[in-house]
């Protein structure tokens, strides 16, 4: 732990004391006790039959609370009680503007939205404003801020059911200075690149975020992204990456982590660690040997998952980064040039080293349609690419191309790449926490204009219900502690992430018998059930598994926000 750390974490155990000391209540007067419940506190200690009561937004009493009142009183019997789950790899930034209830993750314990995986909704330029406005699909919005605090005090303000943090998104500083042009970086941009990450750290970001497979992301060299994460690593901030293969190159991807934790001290992350595509399985023995030879070196190397052997992104990532040099516009343009689409076809078709390719990775028969913002392609909604293909009689790396180019988008898909042996050998791992990397809608209006991948619904459900109850791959305690403490630690959030007297009254309370996900890739939008209720900052979200309405969530800033001093 970094001395910056270190005194947060001091002067928040401090606070955390004055708030206890100033809030003492008579005999019961509590606002919520949840009683008789099996506690799970976070640290994967063994659970204890106790109770917890709330006043405010905190945790105020755990033990015997025989004879005491409380304004809002719990059954808990049978039940679990635990800290509210964080999901660590959120793409909730526009799913909170249409609907800030977080319908779709509340209802599986979610209670903080962590985001910033390579591209963050600040900081903005005037031509990235209105390059999103003209970008927006069904989701319509206006956009009120410029930076990332900015937007992240405007969905509280606008009202949320969850908490938010964010990382900043080194995608996003590139196109504010370099725009989208594959080339480097020069000493000036770089400069002003450094200045806009000590500024977002300032307003409480977590650190940088990268995404090393997509353009531009892709553009950035390592000593680009070195001297990002330095500016973060000022403020004591961490870095999480996407890293830049997960396939054929997923060896090299890691290393290039490791590197940049090791030169610039900050922590350091994986997103949704895999091994993607058959001929790559087999690697994920190594990464294993790579990051935990790099933790007992003294190294902060973890990771995150999401709990499905298939991942989800846009046709984009089936065709080569050159095509796309310039932006989405460009790319489009180029698409429609018949020669550059026969050499856009063959670079598809066959292996390479060069970049990520989707297409032979998972092949056109494992590439399912899910969004499109084009409605008169909607009714493709639900099929293969290969089955498209064949609707239409053309060519699988064609057809890709043919629907970018209608549906003026990256168009989204899910991809079937990964083992579910290796899922569960990756849930297996203790230094592995969860995310999402999905938004959290309802399952209605807006939301059901297009499909998602079952992990929007069922990621933290399915972790409890099928790893832990079903296939006992790891215990409930060790499960816990992954969807709380860990990832409280990982990005260095204190009085979060465990329930203790005095931390702030984030619980969840499910039904360690019932929880489960119901979300399938076929019929995705369906909720999960088990989990009962959930409280956050001491507000109930959820009671008796629905929703109140309430939005009590805040802000949740990282190691270098100006509000520390």
């Amino acid at each position: 732990m970094t001395a910056g750390r270190l005194l947060r974490k001091t002067f928040t155990l401090l606070a955390s004391l004055v708030i206890l000391a100033g809030c003492s209540r008579g005999p019961g007067d509590y606002d919520v006790i949840i009683r008789g419940g099996t506690l799970h506190d976070g640290n994967g200690s063994d659970p204890v039959v106790t109770d917890l009561a709330i006043s405010g937004d905190r945790i105020e009493k755990i033990g015997d609370l025989s004879g005491l009142r409380g304004t809002i009183e719990i059954d808990a019997k049978g039940l679990i009680v635990a800290p509210g789950f964080i999901n660590m790899l959120s793409w909730a930034n526009e799913t909170l503007i249409e609907d800030g209830r977080a319908m779709s993750d509340v209802k599986q314990g979610v209670t903080l939205e962590v985001m910033g995986e390579g591209s963050s909704m600040g900081p903005w330029n005037d031509a990235m404003k209105q390059r999103a406005r003209e970008r927006q699909g069904d989701i319509r919005y206006d956009i009120e801020w410029t930076t990332l605090g900015e937007y992240l005090e405007y969905l509280e303000a606008r009202g949320v059911s969850v908490n938010v943090a964010s990382y900043v998104g080194a995608t996003t500083l590139r196109v504010h200075e370099v725009g989208y042009e594959d080339r480097p970086a020069t000493p000036d941009e770089l400069a002003r690149m450094q200045d806009l990450v000590r500024q977002a750290m300032r307003e409480g970001a977590m650190g940088v975020g990268s995404s090393l497979i997509y353009a531009p992301g892709n553009f950035a060299d390592t000593d680009e992204l070195i001297a990002l994460v330095s500016a973060a690593a000022e403020y004591d901030g961490a870095y999480i990456s996407h890293i830049r293969s997960e396939g054929s190159r997923l060896e090299e991807g890691v290393q290039e982590l490791i590197k940049i934790a090791s030169i610039t001290g900050a922590p350091s992350e994986v997103y949704h660690l895999k091994a993607s595509g058959r001929s790559n399985w087999h690697k994920l023995s190594n990464v294993f040997d790579m990051i935990e030879t790099a933790r007992r070196s003294g190294l902060f190397i973890t990771a995150n998952m999401y709990t499905y052997p298939a991942g989800s992104t846009g046709l984009n990532a089936t065709m080569p980064l050159w095509v796309q040099d310039g932006g989405h516009d460009a790319w489009v343009e180029r698409l429609k040039d018949p020669e550059i689409r026969e050499r856009v076809a063959a670079e598809m078709r066959q292996p390479t080293l060069e970049w990520e390719n989707f297409f032979v990775d998972a092949g056109p028969e494992n590439i399912l349609l899910i969004g499109f913002r084009n409605p008169e392609l909607r009714p493709l909604i639900g099929k293969t690419l290969a089955e498209v293909a064949e609707e239409r009689g053309t060519d699988p790396a064609m057809t890709a191309m043919d629907l970018v180019v209608e549906d003026d988008s990256r168009v989204d898909a899910v991809y079937f790449l990964m083992s579910e042996d290796n899922v569960r050998r990756k849930v297996e791992k203790m230094w592995i926490s969860f995310g999402s990397d999905a938004g959290a809608p309802a399952a209605e209006g807006v939301f059901l204009e297009s499909s998602r991948h079952p992990r929007t619904y069922g990621n933290f459900a399915r972790l409890l219900g099928k790893y832990v109850r079903e296939d006992n791959v790891i215990t409930m305690q060790e499960a816990i502690r992954r969807m709380t403490s860990l990832p409280a630690i990982n990005i260095g959030v204190f009085q979060r992430g465990e329930l203790r007297e005095g931390y702030y009254a984030d619980v969840v309370v499910f039904d360690p018998a019932q929880i489960r996900d119901n979300a399938t890739f076929e019929d995705p939008h369906q909720y999960a059930t088990g989990v009962w209720h959930v409280f956050v900052n001491g507000e109930q979200v959820l009671r008796n598994g629905r929703h109140t309405g309430a939005t009590p969530g805040r802000v949740v800033r990282g190691p270098g926000w100006d509000g520390w001093l």
